[in-house]
């Protein structure tokens, strides 16, 4: 079942940070020339034109403050500074990939404010501070306590500001990654997934040794959280492409929805 005391919640958040620090050096081989050498060659960006559509239609390159909640090695969130974001926050809880993300930054010349912290224990000297709080891929499902997410969220929210995610559609979890349209799971499942001796994303030769906890969410209980936060849903599009590298093989067939963005602003 999904943490219901801060104790378990905070136990299953540190596991998961022992996983991605072992992953971060895994990424540090496979990824990071690549990235850096993206930075020499000018005009980096990792987003997709999903993304900067969105973001654009937001106004961030006039300068929006934007805190980005899991934020890896901050490469989105690299991407946005680069365009002109103003103030740039990013919270991970991995110390290995807040230091990726430091020498992208330094790298590219650009400042970023990255905190190595758990999304539910970000100090409250940030709260009010950004136009856009922003969540993309395979973040909440890291997550024991969506509600509790989506409350750091919505405090760290300036009056009128907005919460953008860009995520894996949760569909998904029903299915088997490796017997195609398989349906294998309740989508109203409520335990997390253990996964052990995970092959990486990246780089599927090397196995992630250290359990990790993922957690499953309906679109229900993202609507209905971010409701009772007060946060007013004012956009939602579910899209045929794979926003991770976990299920690019069904994209072809444009039968699901394999990601979703989501727009929800504070009150002003």
């Amino acid at each position: 079942m999904k943490p219901t005391d801060t104790s378990a919640r905070d136990a299953a958040v540190q596991q998961n940070r022992r996983v991605w620090n072992e992953t971060a050096a895994i990424h540090e081989r496979v990824r990071m020339p690549a990235l850096m050498n993206d930075i020499a060659r000018g005009n980096f960006s990792t987003l997709d034109a999903t993304e900067a559509r969105i973001f654009a239609s937001l106004g961030v390159e006039r300068g929006l403050a934007v805190a980005q909640l899991c934020c890896n090695n901050a490469r989105e969130l690299l991407s946005l500074a680069l365009r002109d974001a103003g103030r740039c926050t990013g919270f991970d809880l991995s110390d290995a990939f807040i230091d990726q993300g430091r020498r992208l930054a330094a790298a590219a010349k650009a400042h970023l404010e990255l905190v190595c912290t758990s999304v539910y224990d970000i100090p409250t000297r940030f709260d009010g501070l950004y136009d856009v709080v922003y969540v993309t891929v395979g973040a909440l499902g890291w997550m024991p306590d969506l509600a509790g997410f989506l409350a750091v969220a919505a405090r760290l929210l300036a009056p009128g500001g907005s919460l953008f995610i860009y995520e894996m559609h949760p569909l998904l979890d029903m299915l088997d990654p490796d017997s195609g349209l398989t349906l294998k799971h309740s989508y109203f499942r409520h335990e997390p997934y253990v996964n052990e001796a995970e092959a990486d994303y990246y780089d599927p030769s090397t196995r992630v040794n250290e359990t990790s906890f993922w957690y499953h969410y309906t679109l229900a209980e993202l609507f209905t959280g971010c409701l009772r936060r007060g946060l007013a849903i004012t956009h939602f599009e579910e899209h045929a492409h794979d926003v991770s590298t976990v299920f690019a093989h069904l994209a072809a067939e444009h039968m699901l929805p394999l990601s979703y963005t989501l727009i929800a602003r504070k009150r002003a």
